[in-house]
């Protein structure tokens, strides 16, 4: 899943070093690349739909997407693997919370708390516009909550790759270290990597490149046969 989620999957070829289409693909994975609402190019109601309901209608959206590739043959329902960075890796913490479709996920930089994020990220204002997190008044649950990946990490079945630079301003290391703690807790199968000196963008090409062979040795290891 891309991030923003102000963004989109256009059709070219992908090099990039994190969740790269391409450098799976050619080890032979099909890569569905979804552009569910809250992106970009289908108008301003379309990207503003997700404020205040992320991982609602555009969890649904990806899962019909899923669901069409399995009914032409082209996804295995059996061997199926999710990734994400930033927004996409808040999406692919979400999906491992409310199904166990997937047999490996793949969560980097990934948003995990919308509160903790609001008030520690370098976008709080936008954030808390997203996660629905503005207006508590301090009586009941935050509203967040129902749309926070660590409040289903009990539900997670799913083996999980988490990935972080240590210096992030935009999504907190605080984000991984708060869903490592929660999946260990409930004994969930996880790794936990921290790259030193990087923030929301991995920059040193040594880390690029770990991350590239780590994503395609993770799903290597639950996905094949």
């Amino acid at each position: 899943m891309h991030g923003g989620p102000y963004d989109r999957y256009a059709d070219r070829l992908q090099l990039f070093w994190f969740s790269s289409a391409q450098w799976l693909a050619n080890a032979g994975y099909a890569v569905f690349l979804p552009n569910p609402r809250g992106g970009q190019g289908h108008g301003h109601e379309f990207a503003a739909s997700v404020a205040g309901r992320v991982g609602r209608e555009e969890w649904t959206d990806i899962l019909a997407g899923i669901d069409l590739l399995i009914d032409e043959g082209i996804a295995d329902p059996d061997r199926l693997g999710i990734a994400g960075g930033s927004h996409g890796g808040f999406m692919a913490a979400w999906a491992i919370g409310q199904t166990d479709r997937f047999r490996a996920a793949l969560v980097s930089a990934g948003v995990v708390d919308w509160g903790m994020l609001a008030a520690t990220g370098e976008n709080g204002q936008f954030e808390a516009a997203l996660g629905g997190s503005t207006g508590w008044d301090g009586i009941g649950p935050h509203p967040h909550d129902a749309l926070s990946p660590v409040s289903f990490a009990s539900r997670v079945r799913t083996p999980v790759l988490i990935l972080h630079g240590a210096e992030d301003t935009n999504v907190p290391l605080g984000q991984a270290v708060y869903f490592h703690r929660a999946l260990r807790h409930f004994g969930a199968e996880h790794e936990f990597v921290i790259y030193p000196r990087e923030g929301h963008s991995i920059r040193e090409r040594n880390h690029q490149l770990d991350i590239l062979r780590r994503t395609r040795a993770w799903f290597d290891r639950w996905l094949q046969p």
